[in-house]
């Protein structure tokens, strides 16, 4: 277990809870899809908590911190790439060298 797994389950069960709190007596489709995806999240990072490859499921940061681009339907992350920020730090990092940023 590390402070990366902690903080995602901490983030995403404060985030279900303020969208619970919020709901009136007829919730939209929207609010129910984001407390539902808050509950998901939370879920998936209580499971890490004893999980071998942690919540990232990567070999090289297996205790690192989950990407939050990760399952983005609005945003996705480009095929390949997995649920480790530090990885996909890297490979966004590379991508703008590529193209003669930074």
């Amino acid at each position: 277990m590390s402070y990366a797994d902690v903080r995602e389950l901490q983030s995403a069960l404060t985030t279900a809870s303020d969208i619970a709190f919020s709901l009136g007596s007829e919730p939209s489709a929207l609010e129910t899809h984001q407390l539902t995806d808050a509950l998901r999240r939370a879920l998936a990072a209580a499971g890490a908590l004893g999980a071998e490859h942690g919540g990232t499921g990567c070999s090289e940061h297996p205790r690192g911190a989950v990407d939050p681009l990760y399952g983005d339907k609005d945003d996705p992350l480009p095929p390949g790439w997995g649920r480790c920020l530090l990885c996909n730090d890297r490979r966004r990092r590379a991508s703008v060298q590529r193209r003669g940023g930074r």
